[in-house]
């Protein structure tokens, strides 16, 4: 029975298990994602992040993430962050040129994901990533509204993010833990779907509370924040910009006219090292 090291980290409390799969690769993710993941009986963590070389010129690394159900997930925007930390500031696998200017430095990184390829732009001081900004890309919106509407669920705003997100504007955020789970699995999402209680503050930040798909109420989730922002700016309730305020922690999310890509900016920490047994 082998050993494989890992390493548990957070974004805004939304936590992965991370492993360099390049050096320790893992023959059955699923299984092991619903092992480690067990907070009673395994490591605890809101899923299991593999983090490998890209196998295409067009990104420099991937990832997979899988849910502590087991299930696969095309993007977590907390656990791209997390990667870009891990990368710099854990590994030996660093090309990348850095920019410099006032005692700060910037690189990027492009990240290959089942959503297609994201950009970390990592903010650095003194050799620490205080923080990373995501190119989220595009939100897909079409007509999912109408698509939503027709299966008795109006009340809501679907976005995708690379996964999808339904977005329900309320007053009493704690809804969460008595519908999230049903409507994770309503029949309007045949591949099951990210849901999102948010609220508008008086200070102009929205808070938000999360049932993940296939991990149940999470601290945070970084597409989720995304989905948010921009449900809250298409039903007139935000602007461009918004500080969206989950469980674990604060992200900043703007989604930008000139090229209508989503940008999320917040912190990646680690938490511990270990070994586990596979």
């Amino acid at each position: 029975m082998s050993k494989i090291p890992f390493t548990k980290m957070h974004g805004c409390g939304n936590d992965y298990i991370y492993v360099d799969v390049s050096q320790h690769p893992i023959d059955d993710p699923v299984q092991a994602a619903i092992q480690w993941s067990d907070r009673h009986k395994g490591i605890g963590s809101d899923g299991l992040v593999l983090i490998d070389k890209s196998p295409i010129p067009e990104a420099d690394f991937s990832m997979r993430i899988f849910n502590a159900d087991g299930s696969e997930a095309m993007m977590c925007g907390n656990a791209s962050r997390c990667i870009g930390k891990y990368l710099y500031e854990r590994t030996h696998l660093w090309p990348f040129p850095v920019s410099e200017g006032n005692g700060y430095q910037e690189t990027k990184i492009r990240l290959l994901t089942l959503s297609g390829i994201k950009v970390l732009n990592l903010h650095i001081f003194n050799g620490i990533v205080e923080s990373v900004t995501v190119d989220m890309g595009e939100p897909i919106l079409e007509d999912a509204s109408q698509f939503i509407a027709s299966r008795g669920l109006a009340q809501g705003t679907f976005v995708s993010m690379g996964n999808p997100h339904y977005v329900v504007f309320t007053e009493n955020v704690d809804l969460v833990g008595e519908t999230g789970r049903a409507l994770e699995h309503h029949p309007a999402f045949p591949q099951r779907c990210n849901i999102e209680f948010a609220r508008i503050e008086a200070d102009g930040n929205i808070r938000t509370r999360v049932w993940e798909r296939g991990s149940g109420i999470t601290q945070a989730c970084g597409t989720g924040a995304c989905a948010t922002a921009v449900a809250a700016f298409l039903t007139g309730r935000a602007g461009r910009k918004s500080d969206i305020v989950m469980d674990g922690g604060t992200l900043t999310i703007e989604w930008r006219e000139s090229d209508n890509h989503v940008y999320k900016t917040g912190p990646a920490e680690f938490v511990f090292d270990g070994e586990v047994e596979l």
